[in-house]
């Protein structure tokens, strides 16, 4: 449907998701059109119980949903939202028609249809999609818009009720039996188990060793250049006809898989044989050509660009799709979330024009290339990624730096690449044999790859995860010999070798796993990676991921209770149903019946998902009544693991320790473990150096004063030393008393603190003296470091130990020099982003005293947890202050008259009437306090409880 004759020439509003991409479409469009931006979703499930209206309560109110008719979402405006919304609402109110131009996915179908149903427009209203931001696609799709499609909108809508299901009634068995504030979700769970699963591998894997020989063999011929070498290097392969073991032939436990057909060597065996071949005549014993042929790798999808992101410019999954976001929505690159890798005519035209022009017509196909999607049941109608416009730029046309050129340039080759010829060219391998003096009979061999014609090769070649792969453009030429030519053996070198565990997953691995198991969707894998890392279940040690010991408990305890939450095959399945009926071969309700109360309870067969079971086949209930029956789950058990000698690794409340319980009546032993120690890496060796380690609690002698014993303590929050208070000191009440504490400096020990460090340490805060008007000056160590303290000035010390050095003559200095504001002299921003699109002045990050935030001088913005500023963009910049504007101030609550109940009865007794006003005042001020002190906790735990649990507005948190 195109827009109606009689509003042609009226104002129309136009809602992207972004501010930036607002600005770059108003440009397209001209003044005809308002463009504003919806700064993503709306309207969500609620997040906390207090957004849920009044007239919802029990189940409904905690849920956000309604499960018992028909599991109707309660769908809220976002707090920070309610400002956009209502400016939304205003223009609207001046236009003519809507055109709904979120994004073409289904998050983008939701998004729309969310506006529509909250703006509730009197005017025509048209979806308006496109896949790339050019001036040609934005003019087009404002000529052919379309309708809303409702089974988008219904599918992004079962997902979401789905996920929230899941994580609100999973998450809180984690917080109960394994920690607070932990959470599961649908992928993200599956998605631990299987990074613990590797990590399990490597814990059981037993290494193997083995050796061989390499020989380097000499033709007799001078070289005729780098075609035809003088030498080459060649393995040995077999020994009187047996095969000689390599890697692949040892199980994880460290056993030779078939001792029958294979050759152990050990070290002995290989130096032996080495030297029995000494004096050998060797001879080419076969030489065997084939063609070889490669063909180009297909465009880039999503998952495949986080994949090559990461291998070859080092980049994480989050800030590949950051970086590809601002690249679209600028206009660079065609939409960055599909699963397909199917171009346009428009694209092959612009790539094989640009193969012709880089790379001559000898480089260019006959016909065009076409890749078949490898993605089942792809869900986008999307192009490959690529680069936009009927027309490349070259990266050094687009004018683009850093990050955004590294990621341009990489989706700019390969997507020329992918129309562009085979590399063609041959194989050769050569076996060299020879009989040792013991009269053994020894073959090695060699193979070598001649690329004839590179092809594609010529711009592009992709990586690999292992970091020894041999790459596709990489030849390894051979001399040119034929059978029966006699070969001298320069050099023969045993080598010895062992097995290595597997690989941990990287990010790269990580979604190429999930996605060859078909769990999850594609467009989701950045942000669950994102998530398991933000939850600890997940660290990072260069481009690994480790599992932490807290995922372990966790994945146990969902492995023993709800096995076929976290079963791979099952949660495929899943993906399954949840495609059909967005293709709507199913129905919603029906199907989110059988998952929430089980078979019986839908009036089904026992199957798909109603089998949410706990794995072991006695539980076939909906996922509502395997939540509800917690008493088999033993939190200790779930959270122990055994580690060898009777050591124990628990997974307390406030992190791992190993513990070896002791005969009854004796003390057993107990040690922290670090949390970023790699559970491979837990030995019973390294137990045993923790439990030898100081326990933590130190006796270092006795305060000559107070006569109280000092002791030096691993805490929480680093080590101190404090003092032991005699038995029978109060603790609680009036009289209670409280041990003097004092944190060691950074420069200090636990292992070395002595008696005097620590009465240094508890005579602070120090009197360092008093200035020529008498006003004592001291020295005191606080939150954000250490300082000096007169009256109510303060000034910063450069370190902890001129707390217990400086002199009263070096504070007076101090105090002479004027006082700069703040605590320093402000800081050079930490990253420059460019101008915000809509105050057009510079936006940068400055670290500021609650963290980083970003500003453009004007407006102040926090970053996220899940932002960093090594690797924030402009865009999600420009996106905080969006939705700061959108806020508006923040509002100062008024001031409340004082109570006054005495002044209502006057008395003749002036003195007692201000004691009974005095008294009603100081009960009120009390009550206030009471009363706030009970709505911050009451606050604090519905956040607690929101924040725990998944709810965010992606498919799967």
């Amino acid at each position: 449907m195109s827009p109606s004759s009689e509003t042609a020439h009226g104002k129309r509003l136009v809602i992207v998701e972004s501010p930036a991409k607002a600005k770059t479409i108003k440009g397209y469009l001209g003044p005809g059109y308002i463009v504003e931006a919806s700064v993503g979703h709306i309207r969500d499930l609620p997040g906390t119980a207090a957004e849920v209206p009044d007239e919802y309560t029990g189940e409904v109110r905690r849920l956000g949903v309604d499960v018992d008719h028909d599991f109707a979402p309660i769908y809220v405006v976002n707090p920070d939202k309610k400002s956009q919304v209502t400016k939304l609402k205003s223009l609207l109110k001046e236009s003519d028609e809507l055109f709904l131009a979120t994004d073409e996915d289904r998050e983008g179908e939701a998004i729309a249809w969310h506006l529509q149903e909250v703006l509730k427009p009197k005017v025509p209203v048209h979806r308006m999609v496109f896949h790339e931001i050019t001036k040609d696609a934005i003019q087009e799709a404002v000529r052919n818009p379309r309708h809303l499609n409702k089974r988008l909108v219904d599918a992004q809508e079962t997902r979401r009720i789905l996920d929230r299901l899941y994580g609100y009634e999973v998450s809180p068995v984690l917080w109960k039996k394994v920690m607070p504030k932990l959470s599961a979700g649908r992928v993200q769970s599956v998605a631990t188990r299987l990074v613990v699963e590797r990590e399990r591998e490597r814990i059981a894997f037993t290494s193997a060793s083995y050796w061989d020989l390499v020989g380097t063999f000499g033709t007799g011929r001078t070289a005729a250049g780098a075609a035809d070498p003088e030498s080459f290097g060649a393995r040995l392969v077999s020994v009187d006809g047996k095969r000689v073991a390599t890697g692949r032939d040892f199980g994880p436990d460290g056993r030779l898989k078939s001792a029958a057909t294979t050759l152990h060597l050990d070290e002995q065996a290989a130096r032996g044989l080495a030297a029995a071949l000494q004096q050998t005549a060797f001879s080419v014993r076969s030489v065997e050509s084939k063609p070889y042929r490669r063909s180009p790798y297909a465009p880039f999808r999503t998952t495949t660009l986080q994949q090559e992101a990461s291998r070859k410019l080092g980049f994480g999954a989050k800030r590949t799709m950051q970086v590809a976001q601002k690249l679209y929505e600028n206009g660079f690159i065609t939409y960055m979330r599909t699963d397909s890798t199917t171009l346009s005519e428009t694209a092959i035209t612009a790539a094989r024009a640009q193969v012709t022009q880089l790379y001559g017509a000898d480089y260019l196909p006959s016909a065009p290339r076409t890749y078949a999607s490898k993605v089942k049941n792809a869900q986008e109608a999307h192009e490959a990624i690529r680069p936009s416009g009927d027309r490349f730029r070259t990266p050094a046309e687009t004018g683009l730096g850093g990050d955004d050129f590294r990621l341009y340039e990489l989706i700019w080759m390969r997507t020329v690449a992918s129309q562009m010829k085979d590399a063609v060219g041959q194989s050769v391998t050569v076996k060299v044999g020879g009989r040792a003096a013991d009269g053994r009979d020894a073959e090695f061999s060699a193979s070598g790859k001649i690329i004839t014609f590179h092809g594609f090769l010529k711009a592009y070649v992709e990586g690999a995860d292992d970091p020894n792969a041999e790459l596709d453009d990489r030849e390894r030429r051979l001399p040119q010999v034929a059978e029966g030519d006699p070969l001298a053996a320069e050099r023969l070198t045993p080598e010895g070798h062992a097995t290595k565990p597997p690989a941990r997953y990287t990010e790269a691995s990580l979604v190429k796993e999930l996605e060859d198991r078909e769990i999850g969707r594609p467009s989701t894998y950045a942000s669950i990676i994102d998530t398991i890392i933000n939850r600890k279940y997940v660290f990072k040690k260069g481009t690994a991921l480790v599992p932490s010991f807290l995922s372990f408990a966790v994945v146990n305890l969902l492995e023993k209770h709800f096995g076929r939450l976290v079963d791979y095959d099952f949660t495929a399945k899943m993906e399954d149903d949840l495609d059909r009926i967005a293709a709507g071969q199913a129905e919603s309700v029906p199907w989110l019946k059988r998952f929430y109360f089980g078979a019986g309870e839908a009036g089904g067969a026992v199957g798909g998902a109603a089998d949410a079971g706990n794995g072991d086949g006695d539980h076939l209930g909906g996922l509502k009544e395997l939540v509800t029956d917690l008493g088999a789950i033993d939190a200790r058990e779930i959270s122990s693991f055994p580690v060898g000698d009777g050591i124990v690794l628990r997974v307390g409340r406030y992190g791992p320790y190993v513990e070896r319980p002791a005969p009854e009546g004796e003390t057993g032993q107990r040690a922290d473990v670090p949390e970023d120690l790699p559970p491979d890496e837990l030995t019973v060796e390294l137990a045993e150096e923790l439990f030898a380690k100081p326990s933590g609690e130190r006796e270092l002698g006795t305060d000559p004063v107070s006569g109280n014993p000092l002791v030096a303590k691993a805490g929480r929050y680093g080590p101190y030393v404090t003092e032991v208070l005699p038995e029978g000191t109060p603790k609680t009440g009036k009289n209670a008393v409280k041990p003097r504490t004092a944190s060691l400096f950074q420069s200090m020990d636990l292992d070395t603190v002595t008696l005097e460090d620590a009465l240094k340490l508890l005579s602070l805060p120090r009197v360092v003296g008093a200035d020529a008007e008498g006003n004592e000056i001291t020295a005191q160590n606080g939150r954000y470091g250490p300082y000096l303290k007169r009256g109510t000035d303060s000034r910063s010390l450069t370190s902890e130990d001129q707390l217990l050095s400086i002199t009263l003559e070096e504070a007076l200095a101090i105090y002479a020099q004027p006082k700069q504001r703040g605590r320093a002299a402000a800081a050079a921003p930490l990253k420059e982003l460019g101008n915000d699109p809509v105050s057009e002045k510079p936006v940068v990050v400055k670290d500021g005293r609650f963290g980083p935030y970003v500003t453009d001088g004007e407006t102040n913005a926090t970053l996220r947890k899940d932002d960093e500023v090594e690797t924030i963009t402009p865009e999600r910049a420009f996106e905080l202050l969006a939705e700061k504007r959108a806020r508006g101030p923040v509002k100062k609550a008024a001031k409340k008259a004082p109570a006054k109940k005495a002044a209502v009865k006057k008395t003749a007794a002036t003195k007692t009437a201000a004691k009974k006003t005095a008294a009603a005042k100081t009960t009120a001020a009390k009550k206030t306090a009471t009363v706030k002190k009970t709505a911050a906790k009451k606050t604090a735990a519905v956040k607690s409880t929101a924040e725990a649990a998944p709810g965010g507005g992606s498919e799967e948190s």
